[in-house]
């Protein structure tokens, strides 16, 4: 009897369903856990870029107001290096290079593993557009 109940094929479709739902769930779970990741690096792309556009509209380095806006629009609190070439203080004479690069981490936790940090980096470059005479 017992034979003959491990050679029977009743019932394999339903383990083949329930195996491939509980596959399919951990992959959603794991795209889940990964998305602020995703996110954090479109925020942080859009943040150097709009302190750059700022910096050349102004014509210098000297856009603490714009970063901070965008502190509080994005909830990201990024390490900022500026690499210019400076005309005078803070300033970039007309045509120079403005470069930020903007450094982060975040945290990533799947079920009861990490928390992971991993760091995120975005690099945006202009022009000045200001002339100082």
């Amino acid at each position: 009897m017992l034979r003959k109940l491990i050679k029977s094929k009743r019932g394999e479709g339903y383990v083949d369903i329930v195996v491939s739902i509980f596959c399919l769930l951990l992959v959603i779970a794991l795209a889940v856990s990964f998305l602020p990741v995703f996110t954090a690096k479109q925020q942080l792309d859009l943040f150097a870029a709009e302190i750059v556009r700022q910096a050349e509209i102004v014509g210098g380095t000297d856009v603490s107001g714009r970063i901070a806006v965008m502190k509080a629009q994005t909830g990201l609190d990024p390490e900022i290096v500026w690499d210019c070439d400076y005309f005078r203080g803070n300033r970039v004479q007309l045509d120079g290079d403005i470069s930020v690069t903007l450094t982060t981490t975040v945290d990533v936790s799947f079920f009861f593993f990490g928390p992971f940090r991993i760091a995120i980096r975005a690099k945006a470059s202009g022009k000045s557009e200001v002339y100082y005479k």
